[in-house]
């Protein structure tokens, strides 16, 4: 099968490797200094239970690997434009293109049902670019857990044994070109799950980011740290009530056992990759994340006011480091 990972970044290149170890044609689009060393030398994955480098076709322009079968499209929210203007050359008329990002995907309410259906999500695509460029009727929405870091170009470090993707379709469908795309990641070592409720586990995911993001960001500290201070602990726990009302507005049910999800913080170490955004320069998905959920909230009518100031806040963090446009 052949299968391009778009933005092989620290997420997308771990999914690239373990494609490669389930006998899938993996071609890779990356920049800088991280394409380079895969060009030179492959990638490198070093976690508990694989530390070994795979080889992969790498290149930054897409028209130089042709129709794949499928695309993993692994960037961040503010590169979503740059996927939009180049990804035509691996589309064939067949080509499923899966979207694992965070945050409220463009493709949300396609195939939605109710009121909402077919709404375009403004801060997930500006302008509609993927949606006109890709087309929802491409698109499989992607969930994923894996603590991953460039530790240095061409080198991912994976901070736990088993990482997982959960994959669905808009339409709650379990297809087959689905199916596809999660034998050679679980042949690889990824656990996969097919899921007839994605956007379930999307607000499962979301609800976790929207609760520690801020947090993070404001503090410059990974959970362990915020966690020591009640009153953060108070304003991550209301985050996270906020968060599920959100959830539940949308007619979703994300499963979110709160107390254990404060208690795996007091422990974490890991410093989200928002943060890591901000230390260092890159741009951050401030509105692709946390924007677009407030914007859902009141298009339900749900009052989110700690939500509210804490991104309020993160904004003006980030507009400091130049990093969020002027008010």
């Amino acid at each position: 099968m052949k299968i391009a990972v778009f933005g092989a970044g620290a997420i997308g290149g771990h999914l690239a490797a373990r494609l490669v170890r389930g006998g899938a044609d993996v071609s890779v689009i990356a920049r800088g200094a991280h394409l380079a060393a895969m060009q030179a030398r492959g990638i490198r994955i070093v976690s508990p239970d694989l530390e070994d480098t795979h080889p992969v076709r790498a290149g930054s322009d897409p028209a130089a690997f042709g129709v794949q079968d499928a695309v993993l499209v692994t960037v961040k929210a503010p590169a979503l434009p740059t996927v939009a203007q180049g990804i035509a050359p691996l589309l064939g008329p067949n080509t499923a293109v899966v979207f694992v990002m965070n945050g409220i995907p463009w493709w949300y309410f396609h195939a939605h049902g109710g009121p909402w259906d077919g709404r375009r999500v403004a801060q997930a695509d500006p302008g509609g670019a993927v949606w006109d460029a890709i087309g929802p009727a491409r698109a499989i929405g992607g969930v994923v857990y894996s603590a991953c870091t460039v530790i240095e170009p061409g080198v991912i470090q994976v901070a736990h044994r088993r990482s997982r993707l959960f994959l669905g379709e808009p339409d709650g469908s379990l297809s087959a070109r689905m199916a596809a795309i999660a034998a050679p990641l679980r042949e690889g070592g990824f656990l996969v799950d097919e899921s007839p409720r994605i956007r379930d586990l999307v607000w499962q995911k979301l609800v976790g980011n929207l609760s520690s993001g801020p947090a993070a960001v404001l503090g410059a500290v990974a959970p362990k740290a915020y966690s020591l201070e009640p009153a953060v602990e108070r304003a991550v726990r209301a985050s996270y009530a906020e968060g599920l009302a959100i959830a539940a507005a949308m007619g979703c049910h994300p499963q979110v056992d709160v107390d254990s999800q404060i208690e795996h913080g007091r422990a974490m170490t890991h410093r989200p990759s928002i943060l890591q955004d901000l230390e260092l320069g890159r741009p951050m998905e401030i509105d692709g994340i946390y924007t677009t959920a407030l914007d859902l909230a009141r298009l339900a009518g749900v009052a989110t006011p700690t939500l509210d100031m804490m991104v309020a806040l993160m904004k003006v963090r980030a507009r400091m480091a130049g990093l969020y446009p002027a008010a």
